[in-house]
């Protein structure tokens, strides 16, 4: 995957990277991202999500560093990276500092967007950086000092032109009962293509060190689909994804590069996911801090 895409882009252009961090008692999602609106012009944004704060600082272009071989980003005193974070961000009376290093990432078996990856001309592309990694160090958020060591990150980036006009994203980390890390990420979502639309699904799952993929690109069915509920089925997989309690922050996306729509999106609340093959349920769990978002 290349780890930026906006290097030859003239207009209508975004490219974000969202680096969720949870531990037993709280998240808090950086949402860095490199933006170029209808008229050309380039600016940076970082966003803060937690369970009661959302802000945004903005930066001007020229404090954009990026590598081109590996995900590391540098806006201003701020870096990204897939070994860990460091952040200095002071947004109104609300502000984070310091740095959590990652343990080994787990990125996903084959490319999330299947076959659409090959197609250059889509909305809006999605990638997993990765599912699920351990987390050690600090953060001062807002003058409380919060360990996050034996924490859980998660990685996934977007980049096109804009948000999809209607789509469903959730993703969870838990333990299996043996211990083992697990993640849960889905989106659906309204994909124009060629003068119509359909209505696309990427979902990956880990569980127990396995990796389960369900996808428009496998056949999957959607059985349902509604703001807070959805039901898959592909081949002998079945899985449920249901919001059980919400409590949402707004979060700007891109439109045509310009970072002027608002969503919302719940980064900490209860979320129900099951998974079965065939007669077996793989798990059947609520999720406490899993993430949900619904522009339906």
């Amino acid at each position: 995957m290349k780890q930026f895409h906006g290097f030859h882009k003239t207009h209508s252009f975004f490219e974000g990277w969202y680096l969720k961090h949870q531990n037993a008692d709280t998240s808090i999602s950086f949402i860095p991202a490199f933006h170029l609106d209808s008229d050309g012009n380039s600016s940076l944004s970082i966003q803060i999500i937690t369970p009661d704060y959302h802000g945004r600082s903005i930066f001007p272009a020229e404090q954009f560093l990026v590598k081109k071989d590996h995900f590391s980003i540098q806006i201003e005193k701020n870096h990204f990276s897939d070994t860990g974070i460091a952040i200095d961000i002071h947004q109104d009376d609300f502000y984070v500092k310091g740095s959590l290093s990652y343990g080994p990432v787990t990125p996903v078996s084959t490319d999330i967007m299947g076959p659409f990856r090959h197609i250059p001309f889509l909305q809006c592309n999605h990638g997993l950086l990765s599912l699920t990694h351990e987390l050690h160090g600090s953060l001062d958020i807002n003058g409380t000092i919060t360990d996050f060591s034996d924490g859980t990150g998660y990685i996934e980036k977007d980049w096109g032109s804009s948000f999809p006009n209607s789509y469903l994203w959730t993703q969870g980390n838990f333990s299996s009962p043996a211990g083992s890390p697990c993640c849960v990420m889905l989106s659906i979502a309204n994909i124009p293509f060629l003068g119509t639309h359909f209505t696309g699904c990427i979902c990956s799952i880990l569980y127990d060190g396995i990796q389960y993929r369900l996808a428009t690109y496998h056949l999957v069915s959607i059985l349902a689909y509604t703001p807070t509920y959805v039901e898959l089925k592909q081949g002998d997989y079945r899985f449920t994804a249901e919001l059980l309690n919400s409590a949402s922050r707004p979060l700007y996306a891109p439109e045509h590069g310009n970072m002027t729509r608002t969503i919302e999106e719940s980064i900490s609340c209860l979320v129900h996911y099951c998974f079965a093959i065939g007669n077996q349920t793989l798990f059947d769990i609520t999720i406490p801090n899993a993430s949900f978002e619904s522009s339906l």
